[in-house]
C-alpha cells in the first residue's frame, strides 16, 4: 500500500507554490469546459460562450507559463535525474489536457456546429464525464506531490470515467449517423464528438504515466 511522504521540494516553497498553481490550472480547465459547451448547447449564449472561451484561453497560457517556470526551477534542483525526468513528463503530460481543452472550445466558437436538440442530453453527460476524468487526473497528480495515499483511488476514477465516456462517444456516433441530416454535418458532428472523448484519451495516457512514477517513488 502506497504510504503518505512529504513534500518533494521542502526546502523550495516557491516551486511547490507554482506547482499548486499548475494543478489549479488543470481542475480550472475542466470544470470551465464543461461549462462552454453547456453555454453552446443552449444555443443563446453566444456571448456568454465567447467569454468562457476566453478565459479558458487565458487559463491555457497561464498554464503554459507555470510550467516552463516549474521546468526552469527543476533544473536547478538536486533531485536524483530519473526523478527529475518523471516530474518533467508528468507536468507536460498534464498541459496537454489544457491545450486540448482550449483547441477543443475554441473549435466549437469557431464551426459553430448545429447540433440536433436531442443529442444535447447525451453530449452534456460526455463533457461531465470527460471533465470528471481530468479533474480526477489533476487530483492525482497533485497527490503525487503530497500524499500518495490518494494517487491510486484517483487514478482509478480516471480509468473509470475515461471508459463511460468512451461508451457515451459511441452512442452519440451511432445517433449522428442514424440522424437525418447532411452527410458533411454528419462528418463535422462526429470529428468534433470524437475531438472531445479524446480529451479523456490524454488523461488516460497521463494516469498510465503516473501509476508507473508512483510506483517508483514508492520503492
Amino acid at each position: 500500500m502506497f504510504k503518505i511522504r512529504i513534500s518533494l521540494f521542502p526546502k523550495t516553497k516557491s516551486l511547490e507554490n507554482k506547482i499548486d498553481d499548475f494543478h489549479d490550472r488543470v481542475l480550472d480547465s475542466a470544470i470551465l469546459f464543461r461549462k462552454a459547451i453547456k453555454v453552446f448547447l443552449s444555443n443563446d449564449g453566444r456571448e456568454e460562450y465567447r467569454s468562457v472561451n476566453k478565459q479558458i484561453k487565458k487559463i491555457e497560457r497561464s498554464a503554459d507559463d507555470l510550467r516552463r517556470e516549474i521546468e526552469n526551477q527543476l533544473y536547478a534542483q538536486n533531485l536524483l535525474p530519473n526523478l527529475q525526468a518523471d516530474v518533467l513528463e508528468l507536468i507536460e503530460s498534464l498541459d496537454k489536457i489544457n491545450n486540448r481543452i482550449n483547441d477543443v472550445v475554441y473549435k466549437f466558437y469557431i464551426e459553430q456546429p448545429e447540433i440536433p436538440e436531442e443529442m444535447h442530453r447525451m453530449i452534456e453527460i460526455l463533457c461531465k464525464q470527460v471533465a470528471e476524468c481530468c479533474e480526477s487526473m489533476g487530483i492525482a497528480s497533485r497527490g503525487f506531490f503530497k500524499d500518495l495515499s490518494i494517487v491510486r483511488d484517483y487514478i482509478h476514477k480516471v480509468y473509470l470515467m475515461e471508459n463511460e465516456s468512451d461508451l457515451t462517444c459511441n452512442k452519440i456516433k451511432k445517433a449522428i449517423f442514424a440522424a437525418d441530416m447532411e452527410l458533411a454535418r454528419k462528418i463535422q458532428l462526429d470529428l468534433l464528438i470524437t475531438e472531445i472523448a479524446e480529451i479523456a484519451d490524454i488523461a488516460e495516457d497521463c494516469a498510465d504515466k503516473l501509476l508507473i512514477f508512483t510506483i517508483k517513488r514508492d520503492i
